[in-house]
């Protein structure tokens, strides 16, 4: 297989690794999948959050996966440009919140800049437009 592929291959399963990681809490292995001084920012509507570094990231997670006893991510298409060790990438997610007796459902797009060191590929950049969402009560 051509390393072209392979590292296809390698960052669509960092992204579908963020997505399960996030599914059971594990905070504390999603943030390794980020490079030591990455940023994020998650766009909702007018709201714009920031987090950079692993250890802000990781607050941030866990302070909002706090928020539900359900998270649910269900991942789509994915594309990606590669040159030598960095790449950019887009792509697309079903995420289910349930918690506080509310289901929300929200589109949301990954905007990604990746790096690879020492041979394992890094989240640097995540840029989460969530694209729209819908919120419903849940049934008693």
């Amino acid at each position: 297989m051509n390393a072209q592929i392979q590292d296809q291959l390698a960052l669509k399963r960092l992204v579908d690794t963020f997505s399960n990681l996030a599914d059971v809490k594990d905070v504390d292995a999603q943030v390794l999948l980020f490079t030591e001084d990455a940023e994020v920012i998650s766009k909702s509507g007018e709201q714009v959050f920031v987090s950079k570094g692993r250890e802000e990231i990781g607050k941030a997670f866990s302070g909002f996966l706090a928020l539900f006893d359900v998270v649910y991510h269900l991942n789509g298409q994915q594309t990606v440009d590669i040159d030598g060790d960095t790449a950019t990438g887009i792509s697309y997610c079903f995420v289910t919140l349930i918690g506080g007796g509310k289901k929300n459902q929200s589109g949301v797009r990954y905007h990604d800049t990746y790096v690879k060191q020492d041979g394992r590929w890094l989240i640097k950049k995540r840029e989460s437009d969530f694209m729209f969402t819908t919120t419903e009560d849940m049934p008693k």
